[in-house]
């Protein structure tokens, strides 16, 4: 066997071994018995693969302790479906790999197809809470980016002060929040065929809408010059946009960005015609603060 396969073998089993303690230990804390068969089943499988490249190099390999660390923390941050599915996004490089060994191991390209086809489908069967009120998160998420980008921006001219800003800003805020998770739970209970629980629901969309909320009123609270903090909350809207996207397009199997030049642009564009509105009427009312 040349030195070069050898090498490549030898990292395809470290990557397979590392993959199996991450499925087991993410496996161990989940409450669902059946999420916990499925990801048992898919550590099994790196097993096995673990022990078909072992065959040819006749050596145990250690697996990466910081990655298994690294993706049970993002599983305890952002769910054990999004840490699974970043992780298989993640192997792009394996495939090259693979391609490299298919003329000295010609089984390497079926036994590559096999693991992604049959992982695709077992990732498919996991069933997260989470992800089953992914709408009641974008409504609370998208609504408090619209409702407060435009909010912060018009009172931004308009008061020019940023304490205040901050203030209204958050009691505005707050009080949609709990509009909103009003809304949702009456949208929700007169929807009984979701088979979604209308508190959890409203829960969800007050906690984004919340959580959205702060993040856009901290720059007011550091900065001094209302202007910068204006620029660092548009910034944080675009961050928050991206960020959740992000988070949708890897857990859901979804394209991040049509929907990301969506919400970025509607978001923007709100938070343009009330910064107007707000020049407007501080000049129409002759508002002096």
């Amino acid at each position: 066997m040349k030195q070069n396969d050898r090498e490549a073998l030898l990292q395809l089993q470290r990557a397979e071994i590392t993959e199996y303690h991450i499925y087991r230990r993410i496996a161990a804390r989940v409450k669902s018995p059946h999420n916990a068969e499925v990801l048992n089943r898919i550590a099994d499988e790196e097993l096995r693969h673990y022990e078909i490249w072992k065959s040819h190099t006749g050596s145990d390999v250690e697996p990466d302790k910081w990655q298994i660390w690294l993706y049970y923390i993002i599983s305890l941050v952002f769910g054990f479906t999004f840490a699974m599915k970043l992780m298989e996004r993640g192997e792009v490089g394996a495939q090259d790999k693979y391609q490299q060994l298919v003329k000295e191991f010609p089984a390497a390209e079926k036994i590559a197809s096999e693991e992604k086809e049959h992982e695709e489908h077992l990732l498919q069967l996991l069933d997260e809470e989470r992800l089953r009120y992914t709408g009641s998160i974008v409504l609370g998420l998208n609504d408090a980016l619209v409702e407060l980008t435009g909010v912060l921006a018009g009172l931004t001219l308009a008061l020019q002060n940023t304490s205040l800003i901050a203030l209204t800003g958050l009691i505005t805020g707050i009080a949609a929040s709990f509009s909103m998770a009003s809304s949702e739970y009456l949208a929700m209970k007169s929807r009984p065929e979701d088979n979604n629980h209308p508190v959890k629901g409203a829960f969800y969309t007050w906690a984004a809408y919340i959580s959205t909320v702060i993040l856009l009123i901290i720059p007011f609270m550091v900065f001094g010059n209302y202007f910068v903090c204006l620029f660092f909350t548009l910034i944080m809207a675009l961050l928050i946009v991206a960020g959740f996207n992000f988070y949708v397009a890897v857990a859901q199997d979804t394209t991040f960005g049509d929907r990301f030049r969506e919400m970025a642009i509607l978001s923007m564009s709100v938070a343009g015609a009330s910064f107007l509105i707000g020049y407007v009427v501080r000049i129409f009312l002759g508002v002096e603060i």
